[in-house]
């Protein structure tokens, strides 16, 4: 048997494609990549091809990058593969290349405030088959269950050089999450990308299947994805924090907390960017349904989160702020870019720091929202991406072609599920991811 190597992109659905390699070839490919095609970034979660201006037209390479291999093994049997980016014929990024979008992002990022961002990102997800046991929400007998998952899970993530946290079964019917320590840069999106494919060999490698879609039952919990930040300047001296700062957070943060949430409405369409996202970002879901800062609020879509030291060094690098209005149907590059642009925004525009909320914002009236700045995050990713649309800096922060190719790709994947109603969308996500 030839050993092979799988050179990935999480391209704008998502979803992980690409072309294996043999291992032998590995040097070759680190420098020369594989050959990729245009119009694939057009492939919509639903293997629909979206309408593309590039046609049958065009070459591209796809180059793996030795920094983000994950070597997932099991006994006699691999799956190893390798994140890259996609790049034209003269070697530089190309524009609908995600990686590159979120390294473009945190260039920005450091050109406007000196920092580089650091990130984790944690992953909730649901079996497809198993009963359902009643009365296992984070008990031991749901952990049990599962242990043999969740043991070869974590072995394989330290295999691929990323530092295993925690892993439970959470409140959801056969739900469970999976959290990391954070890593700087790119490679934060690289580890969300590793965790998601890592979890999906495990389970194939015990004869079983998980799902990351974004809700499978309306009536139940859905299944987030809680991205959490914080700053280190290029002495890696933390830049999060100042305890005399509001909510504890340093002006840096503050103005970038302010730019995430005065554009958050229009960043959704990137960051839970399903049919049915919208079902999960409701009040009442611990998820996010408002523009809105909390501090130590788990229904904010911008949380202030604890720390547990006493100790101020320690408190400076735990100190971090989680974004909770994103969810797996989003590639962990444009949501983490958008993000990060977004922030940047409010940065380069010193944005005044957001006074967190201590309030069930669902029983406001319209009016009293709109007197203090909140908005209903859309209702559907149609209206995402009216948002997004109307929103004049998102398009400048990507380049031109960006913005009508990913409106194009989505427009597809609603057409896909016009005629579904909402059981059957959440079924066909529900495979998909």
């Amino acid at each position: 048997m030839t050993p092979l190597i799988f050179a990935a992109t999480c391209d704008l659905a998502g979803k992980v494609r690409g072309k294996a390699f043999p291992a032998a070839d590995l040097e070759k490919r680190l420098a020369r990549g594989v050959g990729w095609t245009p119009t694939n970034v057009q492939i919509t979660c639903f293997d629909v091809i979206a309408e593309t201006r590039f046609g049958a037209l065009g070459d591209l390479l796809l180059v793996p990058d030795r920094a983000a291999h994950a070597p997932a093994e099991f006994g006699d049997r691999s799956e190893r593969f390798m994140l890259g980016d996609i790049l034209t014929l003269e070697g530089a990024p190309w524009e609908l290349c995600s990686r590159s979008l979120l390294k473009a992002a945190l260039a920005r990022l450091h050109r406007a405030a000196g920092v580089r961002l650091v990130a984790a990102f944690e992953h909730e997800f649901q079996f497809l088959d198993g009963a359902g046991a009643v009365g296992e929400s984070y008990a031991r007998g749901g952990f049990e269950a599962r242990r043999a998952f969740c043991e070869t899970l974590t072995a394989q993530i330290e295999a691929a050089g990323l530092r295993p946290d925690t892993i439970m079964k959470e409140y959801g019917v056969d739900q469970y999450e999976v959290t990391i320590g954070p890593e700087e840069g790119v490679r934060a999106a690289d580890a969300a990308v590793m965790v998601r494919e890592l979890a999906r060999s495990t389970a194939r490698s015990l004869g079983q299947r998980v799902t990351f879609t974004p809700i499978r039952d309306p009536a139940s919990v859905g299944n987030g994805v809680h991205i959490h930040m914080s700053f280190v300047d290029d002495n890696g001296a933390p830049a999060t924090h100042d305890p005399a700062g509001p909510s504890g957070m340093s002006a840096l943060t503050a103005s970038f907390a302010a730019g995430v949430l005065r554009h958050l409405d229009a960043i959704i369409a990137l960051t839970a960017p399903s049919a049915i996202s919208c079902l999960r970002l409701t009040p009442h879901r611990w998820s996010a349904a408002y523009n809105n800062l909390g501090f130590r609020d788990r229904e904010a879509s911008l949380r202030v989160c604890p720390t547990t030291s006493r100790d101020p060094d320690a408190v400076a690098r735990q100190f971090n702020i989680e974004y909770r209005a994103a969810d797996a149907a989003a590639s962990p590059y444009l949501a983490l870019a958008a993000i990060v642009h977004a922030g940047t925004q409010g940065v380069e525009e010193a944005l005044a720091a957001p006074a967190p909320t201590e309030e069930d914002l669902s029983l406001l009236s319209p009016e009293a929202l709109a007197a203090r700045g909140f908005v209903r995050l859309p209702q559907s990713l149609q209206a995402a991406l009216d948002r997004m649309a109307e929103d004049p800096h998102v398009a400048a922060w990507f380049p031109p072609i960006f913005a009508p190719t990913y409106r194009a790709h989505k427009t597809a994947e609603l057409a896909h599920v016009a005629q579904m109603d909402v059981a059957a969308r959440c079924r066909a996500y529900e495979a998909v991811y």
